[in-house]
C-alpha cells in the first residue's frame, strides 16, 4: 500500500483548516481530555478499528498520538486490513505544540 508518510506540524494545521484532511487522535481519552488538537477526531488506539473510520477519502485521514509512535502503528495496522492511509503528524502533539499551534484543554 505504501510506505509512512510524515507530515510536518505546520502543512497539517494548513491543511486542517482549509478542511483538506480529517485529523485522528489516537491517543487514549484521558489524554485528549487534558489537550487536544482543536477539530481532531478522537479514535483511541486501544479500541481503534480501521472499519469505523469516517466515510470519506482515506487518503484524507491523518493520524496523531502524543510522539507519533502509536499514529505510525495505527497507520500499519489500516494498511495491513486493506485502508489506504499513509499520513500521521511527524512526531505527534509535542512537534505540534513545539511549532507553537494551538491546543485546547
Amino acid at each position: 500500500m505504501g510506505a509512512l508518510v510524515e507530515l510536518e506540524p505546520r502543512d497539517v494545521g494548513s491543511r486542517l483548516a482549509r478542511g483538506e484532511i480529517v485529523l485522528i487522535d489516537v491517543r487514549e481519552p484521558n489524554e485528549i481530555a487534558a489537550e487536544r488538537i482543536p477539530g481532531a477526531l478522537a479514535m483511541p488506539l486501544s479500541s481503534f478499528d480501521p472499519a469505523k473510520l469516517p466515510d470519506g477519502d482515506a487518503s484524507t485521514f491523518v493520524f496523531h498520538c502524543a510522539g507519533g509512535k502509536r499514529s505510525a502503528m495505527v497507520v500499519a495496522r489500516c494498511q495491513a486490513e486493506g485502508v489506504p492511509v499513509s499520513s500521521h503528524l511527524r512526531g505527534g502533539l509535542a512537534a505540534w505544540k513545539s511549532a507553537g499551534l494551538p491546543t485546547e484543554r
